[in-house]
């Protein structure tokens, strides 16, 4: 594949524990090949230790109103997994079909540019250790987790068409995500609050489409 992604630079970036996310996240942005790339050439780059900034790198793509063809459903099964494998304590696995199916590296680093403005707006109200009470215990983790999972189920419900459908789930996992980096239940907590909108306005969503449909079934049949 052309192009590849420079992954002992990345590495590097990575490693700068003391860099904040949004700097290490634009030098991963920055070294994106100019054409293809795959979903296994990312995971090579942030590796099982990086998985949550690798969560937030695939979110981005939902928090602007841009759609890139088949990049929804490789990133949300992704993210799902990623949520499986930090809740059963696995390495995380991808299928070969989907870790080696290319994604347009063009079309994805200006989504991820304009994404990165989220990241650094989390960045100045996320406080590291704030609210321990939602981050820190078994029982803590295993809730947390089990949103996270709940969260990427409905970033890949087929609303994608509908406005806000894909952001929501896509703010969750992102306040999910950097909350367990920082250990902030700040940011944990505002991901439970972006899961219950999601769930209250999908609810609308479907309850809406019912009314509609049963009105049309008669009005036609009446």
């Amino acid at each position: 594949m052309t192009g590849g992604l420079d992954h002992d630079s990345s590495a590097k970036a990575l490693d700068r524990q003391s860099a904040p996310l949004g700097q290490q996240l634009a030098a991963i942005i920055e070294e994106l090949p100019p054409d293809k790339l795959s979903l296994g050439e990312l995971l090579e780059v942030f590796g099982d230790e990086g998985l949550l900034l690798l969560t937030i790198l695939l979110t981005l793509v939902f928090l602007i109103p841009v759609s890139i063809p088949g990049v929804s459903t490789v990133f949300g099964a992704a993210i799902l997994l990623v949520g499986v494998s930090r809740l059963i304590g696995r390495p995380l696995w991808l299928p070969a079909r989907l870790k080696s199916r290319p994604l347009p590296a063009d079309k994805l680093r200006p989504a991820l540019i304009r994404g990165m403005d989220w990241v650094r707006r989390l960045e100045k109200i996320s406080r590291p250790h704030r609210l321990r009470i939602f981050v820190d215990g078994r029982l803590q983790n295993l809730f947390n987790d089990l949103a996270f999972i709940l969260a990427a189920l409905l970033l890949m419900a087929p609303f994608g068409f509908i406005p806000f459908s894909n952001t929501l789930p896509g703010l969750a996992l992102l306040f999910y995500a950097v909350g367990q980096i920082q250990r902030d239940g700040g940011a944990i907590l505002l991901g439970h609050l972006a899961n219950i909108a999601t769930l209250i306005y999908f609810g609308i969503l479907i309850g809406g489409g019912g009314a509609t449909i049963h009105h049309l079934f008669q009005r036609f049949t009446g």
